[in-house]
């Protein structure tokens, strides 16, 4: 007799994430918090209703997938060329501080500081976790006091997106040299360089790969838009170009399927017409179904019954260091390219907030044994507490502070 209850543990997720998202929001919380507890309610943590099946694994991985590609599709890039280089610079020490600050703190305290390439690919994978960012808690916050206009505003949502991008980019070398190091069965020294040389090659092709699909589609979409740009088929075949350039970026170059959905998105993000077509038709598809099914998966993963008293140590440490790592990479990025104190510390202090990012890095670490999920309650803390922080601190130091410009 065929097994129907996938539909009603579908229903328990889309209400619980829904309902409990709603909540969230009420709190001027993210509601991507909401829809993480429902998982940890529903899942082993708690009431054990819920269990993670092959089933709810795939659909989580259609709504990273889908997650991903909205991102890249939403990126403007008209608001990366006003700020340039001091955007570059501001989330290029954003990426680097918390991916070797909470790397080593993962390094330190589980590894014991023992130099193996497979040691340090698990540090890397922990510290790039937050190096993301995300910056729709700012933006709400930066509105709400009238300061997103200013110049201090939109470099913040600049660096973000830059951000963003070098954050899947390093994603893409960590999860192909993973591969590449656990592939390799001798241990050798000479065929460990073998595989990371054999896969840095494949990292680099698969960017050419981008470039000239870049070129190619683009072209196609931006034939397309002139004459369907409002049917359904337009978007159909958007959805389509990002799961075949998740597929192949997973399955010929050893990168991160959200790698290749991510570049879809900005690949499309700047034709004209199409765009916010596109945009709205997958993000209701995406949220409709998919996604809520995401979040609520990594809440049901995360068993709060196996922490022990190092796991909670390890946690407060690691939520300490994800704060002060973002306030000083990027503080000091800012500094760097000319912003007063006061502005620095503010966008320093905008870019802490992590959400949807960190936990699909997470998820992608915990799939290629990088991760180990025992720490992903630990993780999980640190993504709600940077939510949680990001609004209080931002209206402390722009209210007590000189006028942004």
């Amino acid at each position: 007799m065929e097994d129907y209850t996938f539909i009603l543990v579908l229903a328990l997720i889309l209400l619980s994430t829904k309902i409990l998202g709603i909540a969230s929001s009420r709190v001027h919380m993210p509601q991507v918090v909401g829809a993480l507890l429902a998982g940890i309610i529903l899942g082993p943590s708690c009431l054990g209703i819920l269990q993670s099946t092959e089933f709810i694994k795939n659909t989580a991985e259609l709504g990273v997938i889908m997650l991903m590609f909205s991102a890249g599709i939403d990126t403007n890039l008209e608001e990366l060329k006003k700020s340039g280089l001091r955007a570059f610079v501001i989330a290029t020490f954003g990426v680097l501080v918390p991916l070797i600050l909470c790397g080593a703190l993962y390094f330190i305290y589980f590894c014991g500081g023992i130099f193996t390439m497979e040691n340090v690919l698990k540090a890397c994978f922990v510290g790039s976790v937050f190096s993301a960012t995300s910056v729709s808690i700012t933006v709400e916050t930066l509105n709400e006091m009238g300061k997103l206009k200013t110049q201090t505003g939109t470099t913040l949502l600049s660096a973000a997106l830059i951000d963003d991008i070098l954050g899947i980019i390093v994603l893409s070398v960590l999860t192909g040299l993973s591969s590449g190091v656990t592939g390799n069965t001798t241990g050798s020294a000479s065929s460990t360089l073998t595989s990371v040389l054999i896969v840095l090659g494949k990292i680099l092709a698969f960017f050419v790969f981008i470039a000239i699909c870049a070129v190619v589609f683009h072209w196609v979409f931006e034939k397309l838009e002139n004459r369907f740009w409002e049917h359904r088929r337009v978007a159909i075949y958007a959805l389509a170009f990002c799961f075949v350039l998740s597929f192949c970026a997973e399955y010929f170059f050893g990168v991160a399927d959200i790698t290749g959905a991510y570049f879809a998105g900005l690949i499309l993000c700047n034709i004209s017409k199409a765009r916010q077509y596109i945009a709205k038709k997958i993000t209701v598809t995406s949220y409709m179904l998919f996604t809520p099914v995401f979040f609520a998966s990594v809440g049901m993963r995360t068993d709060l019954k196996t922490m022990t008293t190092s796991i909670i140590v390890f946690a407060v440490f690691l939520v300490i260091l994800a704060v002060i790592s973002k306030i000083i990479g990027c503080g000091l990025g800012a500094k760097m390219t000319g912003m007063t104190g006061h502005q620095s510390l503010v966008v320093g202090v905008g870019m802490v907030a992590r959400s949807e990012v960190a936990l699909m890095v997470a998820q992608k670490g915990i799939d290629a044994g990088m991760i180990d999920s025992k720490i992903l309650p630990a993780i999980i803390l640190s993504v709600i507490c940077s939510a949680l922080i990001t609004p209080i601190l931002l209206k402390v130091f722009i209210s007590k502070g000189p006028e942004l410009a």
